[in-house]
């Protein structure tokens, strides 16, 4: 209740409504005995420079409304943490959601040369009630903060920065001392490890507990005792891993044993490259065909949440958070057509990109060298990532070209960076061609200058030479207009073929000649293939099947996509390792996969996949970083768990501190290394002795534990239904 309301309804003056608010406001702070040196206000409308409440004050004089006999009142009449009033949209997948009571201000101004709000400040004071029944008072300010220019996106950028503070007193139970008592006990203890935090601070001796999901203690908790206790003598125990690009939200669904991931450490994976699991309707299913008859797979679903609902059903052993993908909009609405979307189309583009967000995706993603995000022109592009931030997303891409025009295509990912703002994720960033190797410094350094301008853009990148994508991906993409039977169509054409050859000898600046790349067949191998009788090609080069057919290689390509209906999937062998040390060497690149979970025995099992499907994160750790010393491992170690999961705004994950989840990996630091190579992709890395995601054990030694620990992990924007369960 401003002043001007306590001097008309208490002080009973009409006239001076805001002098006589004033003085009742003032007997009745001083009437608290609270000490006014920290106060000040100019204004009752608020928003004015001379108002002042310290931190110090407020607290001061929460504890003395809890003497009143009106506070319960008052409590009831304050907004709940990620459930209603003014903290419904924020933290809502914390569990300190329904804990929090507390009052926003805000007090901002327009950076009209900038095109940017200027947060001048932003506070947050109430109550927490700990998870030990504790009632603390806080009071949290943030202050001079430049934010987007969306008034809604600002503030749920401030508004989480200050949720997190709360949620962090609800986690860390201040007040408690922190010290174990030779009673504590914990549900897992693990003891005399060599602790690296996740944010990049030198690594220190000393044991974790685990208390439910959460992280309990870190520290020297030598006189405690858990109901189950790991000795980590000699090893490292960090942060659970975190997979910037995965691809399992099918495979998921088909096997959920998550052998290949787990085995690496990985705890939570980030999916959703372009092509997303929603939204979904007849014209995204029709592709999917071919794959959903051959493992018997129903899409049930036509949102991202109704997705997310059927995950969460069947137990997932990773945390997975996903993107909606820009090629998954415009396929749901225009199909597989290379043209722009009529304005009609475009807004309701835009509106299962919001939906998407609304359901807890954690931006917006596109795959630019592939039908049909290949035919989106960047305002299109501009358009739905502009939707993406009024929720907190991100933008991530995987770039119009990796190769002779990759400058150009990363000006692109740039300008939509700035013209929408949000921040800029890279994917697998790489120098595509041997006649580009050792360009990656340049690259490099256009990210650097763009990061310096101010924009927040990063990358991540696997730690091999070699990509993997469709066989069929390495045609121009004029071939594949329309969809998958038109494409089939093209290439049973004699003159259409003659293109496609004039096409794939040249270095195209308009699209990404991955044949050409790789110098043609002898540097693509067949990765997996569709139809039984062709299984026999998994493994061997095109050039190889060229010899074995009698055939050109540029011929055998479009046999071959032709013969398995374009479903074959294909290793390309077009990076260099200068390059490769030279970008994973970057402050602001993390470690992504850009491969789908699998088991040995699974459905989803590929004989011949790429080698990072179980190799990347050892290879990171082994070959790079302990072998290649390439950056001290605490460095190494914030790349693969705190700085992703800043990036993605992944509440309580990516560092081992208490009230954090209990994502945790522990490993040798002197053995960890891939075994996996592109002749035998299938071998178990070595090193990694544990893998904990949210306090349960999945992986121990070499074996599932079978645990299903893992969590749909929703973005900023999600706005939870009727029927959600609070975390």
């Amino acid at each position: 209740m401003g002043p001007y309301l306590l001097g008309a309804l208490v002080g009973k003056d009409t006239k001076n409504p805001l002098d006589a608010g004033f003085h009742v406001e003032h007997e009745f702070l001083q009437s608290a005995k609270l000490d006014l040196s920290g106060t000040g206000q100019g204004d009752g409308a608020g928003g004015d420079w001379a108002d002042l409440f310290s931190p110090d004050f407020m607290v001061h004089y929460l504890v003395y409304w809890t003497t009143r006999p009106d506070y319960e009142t008052f409590l009831q009449g304050l907004p709940v943490l990620g459930k209603d009033g003014t903290l419904a949209r924020i933290q809502v997948n914390s569990p300190a959601a329904g804990h929090v009571f507390a009052k926003t201000g805000t007090f901002g101004s327009e950076d009209r040369l900038n095109s940017k709000l200027m947060l001048n400040g932003k506070g947050l004071v109430g109550y927490v009630m700990t998870k030990s029944n504790k009632k603390l008072a806080f009071a949290a300010y943030v202050n001079h903060v430049t934010l987007p220019p969306d008034m809604e996106a600002a503030q749920s950028v401030a508004g989480e920065a200050l949720g997190e503070i709360a949620a962090a007193a609800y986690d860390s139970d201040l007040g408690s001392s922190g010290a174990a008592s030779a009673e504590e006990s914990y549900d897992l203890l693990i003891r005399n490890g060599h602790i690296i935090d996740g944010a990049g601070n030198p690594w220190f001796a000393g044991d974790v507990a685990v208390s439910g999901e959460r992280i309990a203690a870190v520290g020297d908790l030598r006189e405690a005792h858990g109901k189950r206790e790991i000795d980590a003598q000699g090893r490292i125990v960090a942060p659970g891993f975190i997979d910037m690009l995965g691809q399992s939200e099918v495979a998921l669904l088909l096997d959920n044993r998550s052998l290949s991931k787990l085995s690496q450490g990985i705890t939570t994976e980030i999916t959703g490259e372009g092509g997303s699991i929603a939204p979904q309707n007849e014209k995204t299913i029709a592709p999917m065909k071919p794959f959903l008859d051959r493992y018997k797979l129903t899409i049930d679903w036509t949102t991202l949440d109704g997705y997310f609902k059927r995950l969460e059903k069947q137990g997932t052993p990773l945390n997975i958070g996903t993107y909606v993908g820009s090629a998954q909009v415009r396929e749901a609405v225009i199909g597989d057509d290379d043209r722009a979307p009529t304005p009609a189309e475009l807004d309701h583009m835009k509106a299962l990109v919001e939906q998407a967000m609304k359901d807890g995706a954690l931006g917006v993603s596109s795959a630019l060298i592939y039908p049909p995000n290949i035919y989106a022109k960047t305002d299109e592009l501009v358009a739905l990532a502009q939707v993406a931030s009024q929720y907190g997303g991100i933008y991530a891409t995987h770039m119009r070209s990796e190769g002779a025009s990759e400058m150009p295509a990363l000006a692109e990912a740039i300008r939509i960076g700035q013209e929408a703002h949000l921040p800029v994720e890279i994917f697998h960033l790489k120098v595509s061609g041997k006649s580009r190797w050792g360009s990656m410094k340049n690259v490099a350094a256009a990210l650097q200058n763009a990061r310096d301008s101010g924009l927040d853009i990063a990358a991540d990148m696997y730690p091999y030479a070699a990509g993997a994508t469709a066989l069929a991906s390495a045609l121009p993409p004029w071939v594949a207009d329309g969809g998958i039977q038109k494409l089939l169509g093209r290439l049973k054409d004699p003159a259409v073929r003659v293109r496609i050859k004039q096409e794939l000898s040249t270095d195209h600046p308009n699209w990404e000649n991955l044949f050409y790349d790789c110098g043609g067949g002898a540097g693509v191998l067949i990765s997996s293939v569709e139809k039984p009788e062709l299984k026999q090609f998994e493994g061997k080069t095109v050039e190889d099947v060229a010899k074995a057919w009698k055939k050109t290689p540029d011929d055998t390509l479009m046999d071959f996509v032709l013969a398995d209906s374009a479903q074959t999937g294909a290793i390309y062998f077009m990076a260099s390792e200068e390059d490769l040390r030279t970008g994973l060497s970057q402050p602001w690149t993390s470690i992504g996969l850009d491969a789908n979970e699998m088991s040995l025995d699974g459905p989803t099992y590929e004989a011949h996949a790429h080698p990072r499907t179980f190799g990347s994160m050892p290879r990171f750790l082994g070959h790079y970083i302990r072998d290649g010393h390439l950056m001290p491992l605490e460095a190494a170690i914030r790349k693969i768990t705190s700085l992703p999961a800043q990036r993605e705004h992944l509440e309580g994950r990516g560092l081992l501190k208490p009230g954090y989840y209990a994502d945790i990996t522990i490993f040798d630091p002197a053995t960890i290394i891939d075994h996996a190579t592109y002749v035998k992709p299938d071998q178990l890395s070595e090193g990694i002795d544990f893998t904990i995601v949210n306090g349960q054990l999945e992986y121990d030694h070499g074996k599932l534990t079978g645990a299903t620990a893992g969590k749909v992990l929703r973005g900023r924007g999600w706005r939870p239904g009727p029927d959600d369960a609070r975390p």
